[in-house]
């Protein structure tokens, strides 16, 4: 069991995860139009929002979007991020607990979060208040760790240098929707998406994972410059490609 108090777990990271992160492919609007029946009128809890990474791509399609996220200075900044749109609500709050009245929305997402969350404990506030026979939809951008050389070694240094990599691993590449949906159904697709890095993005990626060590730590430099000689090895026209999977689990819960 990972020991660690996941609503903080980023606090100390935000600037790096704002402009790091890899954003998701506009075709995850499309996959929720066809087969969860997405239209531009419901109301959506975006539930571990975050930054508002994912919410934006929600705001953008017209919908009313209440960002549920416990992390103070996570939601600041998704507040900050998404200033621009009247459509969207922050809350306080956490997926077991997100505070929401109740059936008052018509579909509940939650985008690089799922992982953390105290299952059964969310299963019962997501049916609580999400109108009945509508979707959940759990997405993550998964990094490809092989497949291409530059995947091998950026693996290598995150299991050498990550400080817990190995139990955050265990959550979220073992992720896996059906345990999730449980005794409930669900279905996945898969999109393709990449992240074309130069250097300073490339760290700035690195040190927005919750795994890396910061400056200070005893790790930090050398992993910096373990980074900086793959950077070298594999950047072509100053930049390495980094490329995930894009996935998306859906279902209901009755």
């Amino acid at each position: 069991m990972l020991k660690i108090e996941s609503t903080e777990r980023f606090s100390s990271r935000v600037e790096a995860y704002i402009r790091h992160r890899p954003s998701y492919p506009k075709e995850v609007i499309s996959v929720l139009q066809d087969k969860c029946g997405l239209t531009a009128q419901m109301s959506i809890a975006d539930v571990a929002s975050g930054t508002g990474i994912f919410t934006r791509l929600l705001l953008e399609n017209g919908n009313h979007v209440f960002g549920v996220e416990p992390n103070e200075k996570m939601r600041l900044a998704g507040e900050e991020y998404l200033a621009e749109f009247p459509n969207f609500v922050s809350v306080s709050g956490t997926a077991e607990a997100t505070a929401l009245p109740d059936h008052s929305v018509q579909m509940i997402t939650c985008a690089q979060a799922a992982h953390w969350l105290k299952h059964e404990e969310a299963l019962r506030e997501f049916q609580r208040i999400l109108e009945p026979s509508h979707y959940v939809v759990l997405i993550f951008n998964d990094r490809q760790v092989k497949g291409d050389a530059f995947a091998n070694e950026y693996e290598e240094l995150v299991v050498s240098y990550g400080t817990d990599y190995s139990a955050v691993q265990r959550l979220g590449r073992i992720f896996e929707g059906d345990e999730f949906f449980a005794p409930y159904k669900c279905e996945k697709r898969t999109l393709p998406n990449h992240q074309d890095l130069e250097y300073e993005a490339l760290e700035g990626r690195l040190l927005s994972s919750s795994y890396a060590p910061q400056a200070g730590d005893a790790g930090h430099e050398p992993m910096l410059e373990d980074l900086r000689r793959i950077f070298e090895k594999y950047q072509s026209g100053g930049r390495v490609r980094m490329r995930y999977d894009t996935n998306i689990y859906f279902g209901k819960l009755s």
